[in-house]
């Protein structure tokens, strides 16, 4: 356990110093304020000239938290699955990293935190700016803080086991790795409710959306901040919060199962093809 810390520790430092150092502190913060909001004014305009509804509609404060907080998931998913590749490619450190003493996973999941940590901060400026330009009804209770934390929780377990999951991925693909990450979590996007039902989607579509704990996720987030009186998609207007948190557990126990046992296969199929320090000239 102690290695397990120290690694996590050291690799969440060494991760924040990597995303942080490119520029100096005044633009960091400029550039941090300025994407999370010019990202969400694209959805604004979207649901102004589509859905021509108003900013007071409760299906609107529905929508805006399901895009805020899909930051989380580009954030997790490109922070973990990329490490291997900047090793590699831009460092030329990946073999020091595999002769290290320390869990290859644990250090995946710490140099990940760094993009956690950016992607906090850019949903927290995105939910100010909708309350403070919008109105966003946030009402949390003190049951919904408790609902909204374990959920939180989950939530970044099952993004860490996808992440861990693509990191594997990374290490077989020859070509395109970089946008790997980017990749699946804008296709997946499309399927776990952040902006519509899953009723949307076409039927054979539908069982994709269910199988995601992103669609459990966002679903339970939504309720914990919104309160009792929140606009519910159809997908689980039925369900309770014990039965989302329930499926979001089992699926994000699923998904780390799933993840770091994909690793540790594409890892040793990456070690017997000799593909571990493979450049790919990207």
């Amino acid at each position: 356990m102690q290695t397990i810390w120290r690694t996590l520790r050291t690799a969440a430092w060494l991760g924040w110093q990597i995303e942080s150092n490119w520029t100096d502190p005044f633009l960091f913060t400029v550039y941090s304020i300025a994407k999370p909001i010019a990202s969400v004014l694209i959805l604004i305009l979207m649901y102004k000239v589509v859905a021509r509804a108003d900013f007071g509609h409760p299906m609107f404060a529905y929508l805006y938290l399901g895009n805020a907080f899909y930051i989380y998931v580009g954030a997790v998913l490109t922070g973990i699955s990329q490490v291997l590749i900047i090793d590699r490619e831009e460092y030329g450190v990946l073999k020091y990293f595999y002769i290290a003493p320390i869990p290859p996973e644990v250090y995946l999941v710490g140099r990940g935190m760094a993009r956690m940590a950016t992607g906090t901060i850019a949903v927290a400026i995105t939910l100010l700016f909708g309350v403070l330009a919008f109105g966003l009804p946030l009402r949390p209770s003190a049951a919904g803080a408790g609902v909204f934390l374990l959920a939180m929780a989950l939530g970044m377990l099952a993004m860490i086991g996808m992440g861990v999951g693509l990191a594997g991925a990374t290490l077989l693909a020859a070509r395109h790795v970089w946008v790997i990450g980017e990749a699946v979590a804008g296709a997946l996007y499309l399927f776990c409710g952040a902006v519509f039902p899953l009723e949307v989607l076409p039927p054979f579509l539908r069982p994709l959306g269910y199988g995601l704990p992103l669609t459990y996720w966002l679903e339970s987030v939504r309720r914990a901040l919104l309160g009792p009186s929140a606009f519910r998609f159809p997908t689980f207007a039925g369900w309770s919060d014990a039965q989302l948190l329930g499926a979001l557990s089992g699926m994000a126990l699923l998904s780390l199962i799933l993840g770091f046992g994909f690793y540790r296969f594409a890892e040793g199929r990456a070690r017997q093809h000799g593909a571990i320090d493979r450049e790919t000239g990207y």
